[in-house]
């Protein structure tokens, strides 16, 4: 795939990233079918095979189980200029259901514990996993100016905001180098500020375009990578040769 820059970041992205939700978690799924975890060696098999397809975007969360870990493990450090780690910070996962904390002390302990857990010394982009207050979140917490700090630290390229509403997404254009938006067939309330982000030169990574695997694969990537604001468009699987066919859709709609 060919990659293209995603807004100033400096990074360069596939248009098709992986989405590492399935991995390290199964319990409170939203996807139609459920499904085992895959091993340790599935796992090693998969993100490798992902590399060498030219998918280069990995995006992960503490909220995603043991994603981090399984990521880290199987990568142990090899090959980590070939890809851009994305992580996030707010929502843990345990027992069951999700917990939240955007303090400045949580958030940065939850950047060591993610750092500990890939085996990298920083990762290209963090996010914060809203729970869906996103403008209160970055109004009544410290979250942003800690954002701010571990970047100044090398401790991540980039920050932004993976968030659940249009007002959220264009609030954090006033900080953010990208934001993670759910855009698809079905939810296009953030086409306006998927354009304004791309205008301002803040990348743009959508996020259940393929609404949780409810869609029409080929349909949904093309529909999303038609939009020109679109750097990466997310996507979980465990099976390489579904991810062929989102590759080709993608080299479709970019005209590849």
């Amino acid at each position: 795939m060919v990659q293209a820059p995603l807004g100033k970041t400096g990074l360069r992205v596939s248009p098709i990233g992986f989405g590492a939700f399935k991995i390290g978690r199964n319990q409170n799924i939203k996807y139609p079918q459920d499904y085992a975890l895959p091993s340790g060696q599935e796992v090693a098999r998969l993100l490798d095979g992902l590399l060498e397809l030219g998918v280069n975007l990995i995006d992960t969360a503490p909220a995603y189980g043991v994603s981090e870990e399984r990521i880290g493990a199987a990568l142990r450090g090899r090959r980590r200029d070939e890809y851009v780690l994305a992580t996030k910070v707010g929502e843990r996962f345990a027992e069951g259901k999700s917990s939240y904390d955007f303090s400045g002390p949580a958030v940065r302990q939850s950047v060591e514990e993610s750092l500990r857990k890939l085996r990298t010394e920083a990762v290209d982009l963090l996010f914060i996993h809203s729970d869906g207050r996103d403008v209160e979140i970055q109004t009544q917490t410290d979250i942003v100016p800690t954002l701010l700090e571990l970047k100044k630290a090398g401790k991540t390229r980039g920050i932004g905001l993976s968030g659940k509403t249009a007002e959220g997404a264009q609030m954090a254009l006033a900080w953010a180098d990208a934001i993670a938006v759910e855009y698809h067939l079905e939810e296009q309330r953030c086409g306006a500020v998927m354009a304004e982000a791309a205008r301002q030169g803040v990348g743009v990574v959508v996020k259940k375009g393929l609404a949780s695997g409810h869609l029409d694969a080929q349909k949904a990537v093309e529909f999303v990578l038609g939009n020109a604001a679109v750097g990466s468009l997310l996507v979980g699987t465990l099976n390489l040769e579904h991810m062929r066919q989102n590759i080709a859709a993608a080299e479709k709609a970019r005209g590849v």
